[in-house]
């Protein structure tokens, strides 16, 4: 599905280096053609902050933000499911 537009939602993935399940959602969003920002949260203080709050304040990551929706630890297909809609 897309939006009316043909357009992709702004998907923003946080993670941390070195996380098995980072890599594994990029991957899948970068095989299903989703774009997203990237955005660290251990050199982003605002980002952990973020992410904290909407994980019973743990740093879970990845954790992406997606058509106002927060999802920690995501399936590739469930973001772009909601990047498309």
């Amino acid at each position: 599905m897309n939006n009316a537009d043909g357009t992709q939602r702004q998907v923003t993935v946080y993670t941390r280096p070195g996380c098995p399940y980072c890599f594994l959602l990029r991957f899948g969003l970068r095989r299903r053609r989703v774009a997203f920002t990237e955005v660290n949260i251990w050199t982003d203080a605002e980002a952990a902050a973020a992410v904290r709050a909407v994980a019973d304040g743990n740093e879970t990551v990845p954790t992406v933000h997606v058509a106002g929706e927060w999802l920690v630890n995501p399936r590739a297909e469930t973001v772009d499911h909601l990047a498309r809609r």
